[in-house]
């Protein structure tokens, strides 16, 4: 395994049914609500998977904007979108099968081999996208069943 480089911890708190209000550790990040779609929650705001999407395409924009000024381009905005289709396994529990990302970084077509140089490595610089694809351990404490 790795050497530990930093580390951080949120908390989560129910506020009401499948609404929790996510607590940051640092003083100055809002707190931000996450909410469930019908027919378990009310879909009052984003759910995990829609924040495991956001979280994948501000983490791939801005590793293109890293490489891309480390490469000599400026770009004047960069557009994500994710699109992100969930299905189901064997077991008919919804998962996700597919995260598709389209980054549009508003370079000028003079700018293509720079460009190219960039898509070709500013991937290995996206923490989330790079560790959601080697899959991450998840270990698991419940209160009162520690043995």
């Amino acid at each position: 395994m790795s050497e530990v480089a930093s580390q951080f911890s949120i908390s989560i708190d129910q506020v009401s049914d499948f609404e929790f209000r996510v607590k940051f550790d640092k003083e100055q990040h809002a707190d931000m609500l996450m909410d469930e779609p019908p027919p378990l929650g009310k879909d009052a705001a984003p759910n995990a998977g829609r924040m495991l999407a956001a979280a994948i395409g501000n983490c791939l924009s801005a590793s293109f904007l890293f490489a891309a000024r480390k490469n000599g381009l400026a770009p004047s905005r960069i557009h994500c979108d994710v699109k992100v289709e969930i299905v189901r396994n064997e077991k008919r529990r919804f998962r996700i099968g597919r995260i598709e990302v389209h980054l549009d970084p508003a370079l000028s077509s003079e700018d293509v081999d720079k460009v190219k140089a960039v898509a070709a490595v500013f991937e290995d610089f996206c923490t989330i996208t790079a560790s959601v694809r080697q899959g991450i351990p998840v270990d698991v404490h419940i209160k009162g069943l520690e043995a």
